[in-house]
């Protein structure tokens, strides 16, 4: 689904990815760990051209995703951040924001993301931070991504809402869609990765099934 082809990112005098080349599995939950500074969001964050490689090439089904549209790149390659940001008033409205989205498709996202019957017109100013995680993650799905790319999306939550969020991204994943997870939480990354990349200093040191990382092994 996606590749990285020896690429580096340099920022003045400090190597933040250093000649990394990886293979991220169509169908699967690939999780990027390792120590703070290692490189990790720099990682996440090429996938969805927010940033450029120095060199190398990051692919997409085989295409470089320099040759691609950004936000047809954008549209295929969806993004939860660590932190939910809402967009709109209400819970259709932040559905929309991405495109138009009906009241039948809403309520089908919001199932997908483990919100089912929650109402349309609510406020997004009341909504918990589990539920504001999960709405991210429902309009994220409303554009119909081939990948998910996830950054610490529960890092900021209590244990119960954590659960709920790893509940609907493994069932996302058991449908077909291919999820990228960047956490530092090793036990999560154990759960719910069928493959790892450990990256530490900007260097990729580990790729491999998760059932068999060495560096997972620690949690």
């Amino acid at each position: 689904m996606l590749a990285l082809e020896a690429v580096s990112v340099v920022r003045g005098e400090a190597v933040l990815l250093d000649a990394v080349t990886a293979q991220l599995t169509a169908g699967r939950c690939t999780a990027v760990v390792g120590p703070s500074g290692a490189g990790k969001s720099t990682l996440l964050r090429l996938l969805d051209r927010l940033e450029e490689p120095t060199s190398g090439t990051v692919l997409l089904r085989g295409r470089p995703l320099r040759e691609l549209d950004v936000h047809d790149v954008r549209r295929r390659v969806g993004l939860v951040q660590q932190a939910p940001v809402l967009l709109g008033a209400t819970v259709l409205e932040d559905l929309s924001t991405g495109t138009a989205v009906d009241a039948h498709e809403a309520a089908s996202l919001l199932e997908r993301a483990g919100l089912p019957g929650m109402a349309l017109d609510r406020t997004t100013t009341g909504l918990s931070g589990g539920e504001a995680q999960r709405l991210c993650l429902a309009r994220a799905l409303a554009v119909r991504p081939e990948v998910l790319l996830l950054d610490e999306p529960t890092s900021a939550l209590d244990a119960v809402a954590t659960a709920d969020v790893e509940r609907v991204v493994a069932a996302l994943v058991a449908d077909g869609l291919t999820a990228v997870l960047v956490t530092h939480d090793l036990a999560q990354a154990a759960r719910l990765a069928d493959d790892v990349l450990v990256l530490e200093r900007g260097r990729l040191v580990e790729a491999g099934p998760a059932a068999r990382s060495g560096y997972l092994a620690r949690a």
